[in-house]
C-alpha cells in the first residue's frame, strides 16, 4: 500500500510547485509539488473501509519512512500524518509514541500542526490520563514538542470540552519563550477559546499584560469584544 500511494502522489505532482513549495518550506526534503488537499484524498483512500488498527500503523510508520535520494519525501509524510488522523478512532493510548516520533523527527509546523490537534489532541479526549503526557511535554527541550503539548488542546477547545486548567498552567510555562511557534501556538489557542469563553481569556490575558508577548496578545484578542480588544493591546504596550 506504501508504494502505491507514493504512485499516486507522484503522478499528481507539479514541478514548479515543488520548487516553491520547498523554498517557502525552506525545505531539504524531496518535493512531488502536490497540495495537501489531494493528498489527503490518497491517504484517505487508502484506509477507506474496513481497515485493522495494525495496517493504519503499518501503513503510517510506512510512509514516514520513504527517503529517495536518501531525503524523507515531504507528501509521504504529509499522507502518513493524514492516515493516523483520519482513522485517529481506532488507535490506543500506547500509539501515542508513534505520533511523539513523528513529532521529534520533524522541524517544521507543516508536520507538526496536525498531529498535534488532530491526532494528540484526539486521543487525550479519548484517554484523559495521557494528559499527564503533556504536562511532560510542555517542558521538553524539544521546541516541537512544546508547540505539540500546547495544541494538542484545541482539540477540547473545538468540542467544547476545554481543559481550562491545562491551557492555564501551559500558557504560564510557556508564556515568557521567545520562540516564535511557541508565542503563536499559546495566541492561537487563547484565540480560539475566545469564541467560546471570551471572558475566560479576557481574564486571563489582563493578568499577565505586563509579560504576554505581542505576537501572543494579537492572536489572543482578535476575536475578543473591540473594547477588551483595545484595553488589552494598549496595556500590553505601556
Amino acid at each position: 500500500m506504501v508504494g502505491w500511494v507514493l504512485g499516486e502522489l507522484r503522478g499528481l505532482g507539479d514541478p514548479g510547485r515543488a520548487v516553491n513549495e520547498r523554498r517557502y518550506l525552506k525545505s531539504d526534503f524531496v518535493h512531488f509539488g502536490v497540495p495537501v488537499p489531494a493528498v489527503r484524498k490518497v491517504a484517505v483512500s487508502a484506509v477507506r473501509g474496513e481497515v485493522a488498527r495494525g495496517e493504519v500503523l503499518a501503513l503510517a510508520e510506512g510512509l514516514w519512512s520513504v527517503t529517495e535520494d536518501g531525503r524523507p519525501v515531504h507528501e509521504a509524510r504529509v499522507a502518513a500524518i493524514e492516515v493516523l488522523v483520519k482513522r485517529v478512532a481506532l488507535l490506543e493510548p500506547g500509539d501515542l509514541v508513534v505520533a511523539e516520533r513523528f513529532v521529534r523527527d520533524s522541524a517544521s509546523w507543516v508536520y507538526v500542526d496536525n498531529l498535534a490537534e488532530k491526532a494528540v489532541g484526539k486521543l487525550v479526549i479519548r484517554y484523559p490520563e495521557l494528559g499527564a503526557v503533556l504536562d511532560a511535554w510542555v517542558g521538553d527541550p524539544y521546541m516541537w514538542i512544546r508547540r505539540t503539548a500546547m495544541l494538542a488542546l484545541l482539540a477540547g477547545v473545538r468540542v467544547g470540552e476545554p481543559d481550562l486548567a491545562r491551557i492555564g498552567r501551559f500558557g504560564d510555562a510557556l508564556i515568557g519563550e521567545r520562540e516564535f511557534f511557541i508565542r503563536k501556538a499559546l495566541g492561537w489557542v487563547l484565540r480560539e477559546l475566545s469564541k467560546k469563553n471570551a471572558a475566560w481569556v479576557t481574564g486571563w490575558v489582563e493578568a499577565r499584560v505586563g509579560v504576554i508577548s505581542g505576537v501572543t496578545i494579537r492572536e489572543a484578542v482578535r476575536h475578543l469584544p473591540e473594547e477588551d480588544a483595545g484595553r488589552l493591546l494598549a496595556a500590553q504596550r505601556r
